[in-house]
């Protein structure tokens, strides 16, 4: 098993850092950042909601491809306008439970 891991390369930098750092017309980013309005679940020092503006603008002119995945709110919909937005319906179960119905974007250049 360890020699298919010989090449890979492990970070641990800042999204925009990593994205400034590996942007190439070759690479796929594939982004998962906190929900809207859930920030501060991860801590708030990590991300903090006006990052959302700073990713939008950095995707948008982004040599490379992405995905990004995020919760459906209007506020993420007004951010990220300029890019494609695919709604995606699922339902999030916690801990076994009978779950809630939910909406999700997948925002890509793919």
């Amino acid at each position: 098993m360890h020699e298919r891991l010989a090449g890979v390369v492990i970070e641990n930098l800042d999204w925009l850092a990593f994205i400034d750092r590996y942007d190439r017309p070759e690479t796929l980013f594939y982004l998962d950042p906190p929900y809207w309005g859930s920030e501060g679940d991860y801590g708030r020092e990590l991300f903090g909601q006006e990052q959302f503006a700073v990713m939008a603008e950095r995707l948008a002119r982004i040599e490379g491809r992405f995905i990004l995945s995020i919760n459906d709110v209007a506020e993420v919909r007004e951010l990220f306008s300029g890019l494609q937005m695919n709604e995606v319906s699922l339902t999030y179960s916690v801990s076994g439970g009978k779950g809630t119905p939910a909406r999700e974007l997948v925002i890509a250049r793919v």
